[in-house]
């Protein structure tokens, strides 16, 4: 499912407001975005999705060649393949996009904590490199960054994540797995590293942006049957998002999220994920026999509720 995003703040011009397509991938409820610059045609892609079937095995490239026909198609120049976070329920496919367009790859800075976090839980060889050094830039907060005409900003956004950042572009704010749609609530913070604190500050940040910033959530669960949606507001946010209305402060929500949390299953690719994700995306090394193999730790959440 593709849908563009048109302009719609009238005092700014056209250089201040990307126009943002959306890919809604159905198999996780992500959401991948093409952020585009008109005057220069350029673009980013961020938080591609790099197709897996964890009952086969099988690794596609379906979902990222719809962003490579939609760029193609509208003869965009791809100046960044960008990540939110290490993804935790799809895999990311920057590396394969780097490959087909020599585009840069980035992602926050603090990805070399993850990477060290989870090279303990797969007891990863020396030779895993947990340096971030998979990726061409390591963002810090405050860095900035070009798209043609268009100045993108990080923001240092943890809590579902502990290298979780944002990306504002003009009046787009790409915020990841905090907010989601207003009538969904906020993301989960038990992954490692996650901290329900830390996600209550980082909302605070991101509402503290101008009422009329656009918001792009990372995913949508589509409550009650709604069509797919992940554009909303700060305005909208902070009005009508189920759960700030019922946990208004930081003692609240963090009893909220930890509630909520404690009676989540896992997400069912996590264990094939992120092996892939602290590598951006790299497939591992083909073995003797020519085939490639993901290593899941037996026992490695134990006390996690299934489904």
């Amino acid at each position: 499912m593709r849908s563009s995003a048109p302009t719609r703040r009238s005092p700014c011009t056209m250089r201040c407001e990307p126009v943002v397509t959306a890919f809604f991938e159905r198999r996780t409820c992500s959401v991948q975005y093409i952020v585009a610059d008109p005057a220069s045609r350029e673009c980013a892609i961020i938080d591609p999705v790099l197709d897996y079937d964890e009952k086969s095995g099988s690794i596609a490239t379906e979902s990222a060649d719809a962003l490579l026909h939609d760029i193609a198609e509208r003869q965009l120049h791809v100046a960044w393949i960008l990540d939110t976070h290490p993804h935790a329920d799809h895999v990311s496919a920057a590396c394969y996009l780097r490959e087909r367009t020599g585009a840069p790859t980035g992602i926050g800075e603090r990805i070399v904590e993850v990477q060290a976090l989870w090279k303990t839980i797969y007891n990863l060889p020396d030779t895993f490199r947990a340096d971030g050094s998979q990726w061409d830039r390591l963002f810090a907060d405050g860095d900035r960054f070009a798209i043609g005409g268009l100045e993108a900003e990080v923001l240092f956004s943890p809590g579902h994540t502990l290298a979780s950042v944002a990306y504002v572009i003009g009046d787009a704010a790409f915020i990841h797995d905090t907010l989601l749609m207003p009538d969904f609530g906020t993301a989960r913070c038990d992954f490692p590293g996650g901290d329900a604190h830390q996600l209550w500050r980082s909302i605070e940040r991101i509402l503290a942006l101008p009422d009329d910033t656009r918001l792009f959530t990372g995913h949508d669960y589509m409550p009650n049957g709604r069509a797919p949606a992940w554009e909303s507001t700060v305005a909208e946010q902070r009005a009508r998002n189920v759960h700030l209305q019922c946990a208004p402060t930081e003692k609240d929500f963090v009893a909220l999220r930890q509630a909520r949390d404690a009676a989540l299953p896992l997400p069912k690719l996590i264990l094939h994920a992120l092996q892939l994700n602290i590598a951006g995306g790299q497939l591992p090394t083909p073995e003797s026999n020519g085939r490639r193999y993901l290593k899941i730790p037996l026992g490695a959440f134990a006390m996690a509720q299934w489904d």
